[in-house]
């Protein structure tokens, strides 16, 4: 343990490096903080929401290496141009390369024998990482590594040691997690340049990579594989398994390597190579990297007198700009969710689109601090409507994954329409929210048939239920803006399914069979992974998942008093979750898991239910005990970006718990004030007076220096500029 502790505080003294006044956000990101644990976030190379992810890949393909990485291993197959951060599941990966020395064996697959394969061990102590850099050494080879990046171009920087006949293994054939190969493509197109494609199935089922990779110095030789064995002659193949080694002069100590990547073809990412870095000077690049995160980290400048807060929130800031990624070439092409390309349509396109999680908290967000990125991601989404005829589900790669319940697109639409964003055509994104909640797939034509989801017809149920009716409940609130009467009452009427569950003999949601009696018997601690009436959770977790009717959901306790007295509860009573609960059910106080995203915003009904003080003591013992700055800093999957989101809110003093509208609720501010950037040279100022670790309880409000006697404030008073005050004070009310 002391061994961990030591290596862990030269981590952070490595990523804390670039302490200069141009870089004074950028050195408070601990790139670490949640590659322990269940985090699963990204290590290594990236600028804001970039199409590249440049970083190490280790050996194992298990749960808890869904990114590619783990702090507690020390093994690496290469740096690959791709990477999820905190997903559940694995994927990616994409175009491995890894600078090798001496006579190295190309074996198929990810070869665990140290005499064969190309993998190397190296020294957590030799890391050094910040945003938009990382650098280790392989031990193996005695090769030292750094990596930067461009948003669609990765460049590396290789030294190798005296007489180590220099030579790089590009890897076509492996991914990570569910990924397996398709097809790949490596050709010589000129004395320093290869270029190919990398097709593969997995959690995205048609992923399709182009790459040019171009190096500072000539090849000798390029050696090809298909599988392990040597293809003789030709400077090009074409195979399932594709591995090709390329071999320098012996005086190279020192090589360069520019990667750049299209979703659409070669020629494409030969553009985008020499639109975004022609030349060959990796400091400038890295640098240049680093000034792109400490723009968008200055987006929200906070003050506080705890330097472990100062680091947790901008190392949450920074991964809740990792994804969405982009998804389009530097002239506008993307291959479409038809699989088609696309040429520009007049907008960025996106994909990595993890909606169930995002759009509790990420996209909220997003909404304040990167307006200017708001309507390519409705955009985006609104061309995946019109390609695969409803708005993406969890969309990654420009594929349509299905992944997770209910229609969580809809209220990322919505809320931008209620919010005002217009660089989209309104009329096709209220189209688009409409046709999807009408597709009888994925449960929606039991609903529409019986009301409600009967338990006994469809798995996870309940879950899938409660997410459709907040959905619809975003979808009317859209459509009465925009004087759709009609759809308005009737997705309303709809949203108001949640009913079906309520069970108030319990007090709890429970599966509900088509003969319309409760299921039997009922454990409400019972989380069976995939196999019971909720998705990653119980009983417990999903009574409260009424967002967008939390007056309705007071309603059927029966009044406030034992609404509360029941959410009470919920952070007290202890139960067995079962042997087969999901891993994502962490962050446990209680039955309340902060671990995973269907509980974010329960601590906040408090304060709509007429008790903030309440609010502001969970909100508090969250930011305190569930979030640090460690290797396992976070309560579970990072989840593109949604873990992290809801941290830079709460520290704040704000979360949006409706879907979409942009009521933020008032919670504790954690940091002492927060100056957030809303855009056209805008500022809300967010100030917590006497604000301390015992100063949890708010006193009172003023907006603009006008007391609030309510205990939210909308989003057009945010971006209007202004400032909130709160009065804290050790005293509960």
């Amino acid at each position: 343990m002391k061994k961990n502790i030591t290596i862990y505080l030269l981590l952070l003294a490595t990523a804390s490096g670039c302490g200069t006044r141009e870089n004074a956000l950028v050195r408070h990101v601990n790139p670490w903080a949640g590659t322990g644990g269940h985090g699963h976030v990204f290590m290594g190379a990236s600028v804001p929401f970039g199409m590249v992810q440049l970083g190490p890949t280790s050996l194992p393909r298990e749960w808890d290496w869904t990114s590619g990485y783990h702090i507690s291993d020390t093994t690496v197959t290469g740096f690959c141009h791709t990477h999820l951060s905190g997903t559940g599941i694995g994927d990616l990966a994409d175009i491995s390369l890894l600078p090798v020395a001496g006579d190295v064996k190309i074996a198929r697959g990810h070869a665990g024998d140290p005499a064969s394969g190309t993998w190397s061990y190296f020294t957590r102590s030799s890391e050094r990482a910040r945003p938009g850099y990382y650098a280790t050494r392989l031990d193996r080879y005695g090769v030292d590594v750094e990596l930067t990046a461009t948003a669609r171009v990765g460049m590396h920087r290789y030294a190798y040691p005296p007489g180590a006949s220099p030579s790089v293994v590009i890897d076509l054939e492996n991914g990570t997690g569910w990924d397996a190969p398709v097809e790949g493509f490596l050709a010589r197109a000129d004395d320093s340049t290869v270029v190919g494609y990398r097709f593969s199935k997995g959690w995205a089922r048609d992923q399709r990579v182009y790459f040019a990779a171009r190096f500072s110095r000539p090849l000798l030789s390029l050696q090809l594989f298909d599988g392990g064995t040597p293809r003789a002659g030709g400077d090009s193949i074409r195979a399932r398994r594709v591995h090709g080694k390329l071999l320098f002069a012996d005086d190279a100590r020192e090589l360069l390597v520019k990667v750049a990547l299209s979703p659409t073809s070669v020629t494409n990412a030969l553009l985008n190579m020499e639109a975004e870095l022609p030349g060959w000077d990796f400091d400038e690049t890295s640098r240049q990297a680093s000034a792109a995160w400490e723009r968008e980290l200055g987006k929200i400048r906070i003050k506080t007198r705890d330097e472990q807060v100062k680091r947790v929130f901008y190392t949450a800031l920074y991964h809740a700009m990792i994804a969405p990624s982009l998804f389009c070439d530097v002239n506008g092409d993307y291959r479409g969710a038809d699989g088609r390309v696309h040429r520009g349509a007049g907008f960025e396109n996106y994909t990595t689109f993890s909606l169930w999680d995002t759009y509790r908290a990420a996209h909220p967000l997003a909404t304040l601090i990167h307006p200017e990125r708001v309507d390519d991601w409705i955009n985006t989404m609104l061309y995946i409507y019109k390609q695969q005829g409803k708005l993406p589900v969890w969309h990654l790669a420009g594929c349509e994954t299905d992944c997770m319940v209910g229609n969580p697109a809809i209220p990322v639409v919505a809320d931008a329409i209620l919010k005002g964003f217009a660089g989209f055509d309104r009329e096709l994104a209220l189209e688009a929210c409409r046709v999807s909640a009408m597709l009888d797939e994925r449960g929606m034509g039991l609903l529409k048939q019986y009301g409600y989801i009967p338990c006994d017809l469809y798995n996870e149920s309940v879950a899938t239920g409660l997410e459709y009716a907040l959905a619809d409940g975003a979808l009317a609130r859209a459509a009465a803006r925009a004087g759709d009467d009609e759809s308005a009452a009737y997705f309303l009427e709809r949203s108001l399914a949640y009913r079906h569950y309520f069970d108030a003999s319990t007090g709890l949601v429970r599966g509900r069979r088509a003969d319309g009696s409760f299921r039997e018997p009922f454990d409400p601690f019972n989380a069976s992974h995939r196999t019971n009436d909720y998705t990653e959770g119980n009983a417990w977790q999903y009574t409260w998942l009424v967002p967008h009717d939390v007056e309705g959901l007071i309603a059927l306790f029966g009044g406030r008093e034992r609404f509360v007295e029941k959410l009470d509860s919920l952070f007290v009573v202890q139960g067995d979750l079962g042997a087969d609960a999901s891993p994502d059910i962490s962050g446990m106080i209680g039955q309340y898991a902060h671990g995973n995203e269907p509980g974010h915003h329960v601590p906040y009904l408090y304060a709509l239910a007429g008790e903030p003080w309440k609010t502001a003591e969970r909100a508090r013992e969250i930011l305190s005990t569930l979030y640090h700055d460690g290797p396992d800093g976070l309560p579970g999957n990072e989840d593109a970006g949604q873990m992290s989101a809801w941290y830079v809110l709460s520290a704040i003093g704000l979360y949006q718990v409706e879907p979409a509208g942009g009521r933020f609720v008032l919670g504790s501010p954690l940091v002492d004030e927060a100056v957030i950037d809303v855009g056209d040279g805008r500022l809300f100022r967010v100030t917590a007076r006497n604000n301390g670790p015992k100063n949890v309880y708010v006193r009172g409000v003023t907006l603009n220096g006008v007391a609030l006697e309510r205990p939210y404030v909308e989003y057009e008073e945010i971006i209007a500029g202004g400032e909130l005050v709160f009065d804290m004070s050790d005293a509960r009310p």
